[in-house]
């Protein structure tokens, strides 16, 4: 099997020829072709093949009325005592709610979670997991918030509870295959859904991760969690894919996925990079407190607007806000 990974440009000089890189701020006017057997080479994007052509170019629809022609912001908010970087922070309501409004000040998308899935974390019962995210959704809701909110949960119970108090996007670490009903649900609800890859459950998912190629079989597993997606009825036009940085993979896993990110859009939806204050750059950056990964976060978020990522979820969304407009004028109208 052949794979092709577009490489992204943002320079004003722009070849003859070259293609816009899915409706967005990038071009390209090359691609590599990769196999199982290692790297091809380089072709033109001429020669590529028409599907694969117009999986890459065609323009990602809307999603919650945000365009994906230009990079989105997701500030997290994390309601649990124990995630990996803020846990016990905002678990208390009225902490909840000022942060949930600081982030919305610059963020294009609010992503809440009552459970966590750092390495190692217990499974959340549904109702706790409903009372920590739905009472904080529909206060946000009845205070005027109109940022799109998306709920971050694997389970049916706990998105029905957040929809229903205001939320509008499913985002699922499970990419569907921790409960059953969630898949029905989100199609009944015809609402966004992300499906992020990680290999095995937070418990264990860092115990050994292994994969013949990260690269690959991350974009395999993701196909045809797509594929099990549309079966459940979901449009692939609210689909968005997430590659798991830190979900059952090394630092190199993580490192080979965020150089190599540009092949995802080979799925044809919209992709989600969340590497915001993440393990693999506190080793990188030697930097052991969570919360003070905020550069090492900017600096791979910048990487992967590079190659056209479109949502980028972060805890620091002043920073990441601050660090996209410099981005976008240093870059000459890269951006529209």
């Amino acid at each position: 099997m052949l794979y092709y990974r577009p490489i992204p440009q943002t320079d004003a000089a722009r070849p003859k020829g070259a293609l816009t890189l899915a409706g967005g701020w990038t071009w390209f006017d090359r691609a590599e072709v990769l196999t199982r057997q290692g790297s091809q080479g380089l072709i033109g994007a001429g020669d590529l093949p028409a599907m694969v052509r117009a999986a890459l170019t065609r323009p990602r629809a809307a999603l919650m009325g945000l365009g994906m022609d230009q990079p989105r912001l997701m500030g997290v908010l994390n309601t649990t005592p124990d995630s990996f970087s803020d846990g016990g922070r905002f678990d208390r309501f009225d902490a909840a709610l000022a942060q949930a409004r600081h982030l919305a000040g610059h963020a294009d998308i609010l992503d809440i979670g009552g459970e966590s899935t750092r390495p190692g974390a217990a499974t959340v019962a549904p109702g706790d997991e409903i009372a920590r995210t739905a009472p904080l959704i529909a206060a946000l809701r009845q205070g005027g918030l109109t940022t799109p909110i998306s709920i971050d949960s694997r389970k049916a119970a706990v998105a029905v509870a957040a929809l229903d108090a205001g939320a509008s996007m499913v985002n699922d670490v499970s990419a569907l295959g921790h409960d059953p009903a969630l898949g029905r649900m989100v199609a009944e609800r015809a609402v966004p859904v992300c499906l992020m890859h990680a290999q095995g459950g937070p418990e264990t998912m860092q115990d050994d991760p292994r994969y013949d190629d990260v690269l690959l079989d991350v974009y395999d597993d993701l196909a045809h969690s797509i594929a099990r997606a549309e079966a459940a009825g979901i449009a692939r036009d609210r689909i968005i894919v997430d590659p798991g940085i830190g979900f059952g993979k090394t630092l190199d896993h993580n490192l080979t996925l965020i150089r190599g990110i540009s092949l995802f859009h080979g799925l044809g939806c919209p992709i989600l990079l969340g590497v915001s204050r993440k393990r693999f750059i506190g080793t990188l950056a030697d930097e052991p407190q969570a919360d003070r990964r905020g550069p090492g976060t900017i600096a791979v978020t910048l990487a992967a607007i590079a190659q056209g990522v479109q949502i980028h979820r972060v805890h620091d969304t002043q920073d990441a806000r601050q660090a996209l407009h410099l981005w976008r004028a240093v870059t000459k109208g890269a951006l529209k």
